[in-house]
Formats: structure tokens, sequence, C-alpha cells
């Protein structure tokens, strides 16, 4: 996994197809996803509702002391 800072305005580009902007920060992040129409983008939440956690998630929350549960 890859952490990185980046403040509103800036993006990062994966594999060339996909931007993934920092459009504001007002107490929460927000996100601008620009995908092909055949990437599937999911919230954390709902995708957690049908499949296990993914491991590098599960790795950040225990490096962060994240509070949330864990399947």
């Amino acid at each position: 996994m890859l952490s990185l800072g980046r403040s509103p305005g800036e993006y990062i580009v994966i594999n060339g197809n996909i931007v993934v902007e920092v459009v504001s920060i007002d107490g929460s992040l927000r996100l601008a996803i620009d995908a092909p129409k055949e990437i599937k983008i999911e919230r954390g939440e709902n995708y957690e509702k049908n499949n296990p956690v993914p491991e590098c998630i599960k790795r950040t929350r225990q490096m962060s002391g994240a509070k949330k549960k864990i399947k």
C-alpha cells in the first residue's frame, strides 16, 4: 500500500487511466475519482457488507490504532 499526503487540487494517477483528486478538506476528506466505466468503485463500508476487509486496510487500521471494527 502506498500512502501519500495530498492537498486540495492535487491528484494521483493510477495505471494511466484512473485519477483520484482531493477536492476539499472541510473537517472530512472529499475525493473525486475518474475511472473507466468498467472499473467498479465502491465505498468501503458498502464493500465490507459483502466482502472481507482487504488485508492492506486491516494493516493500516492496526498501525493507526483505528477503532473501526474489522471483520
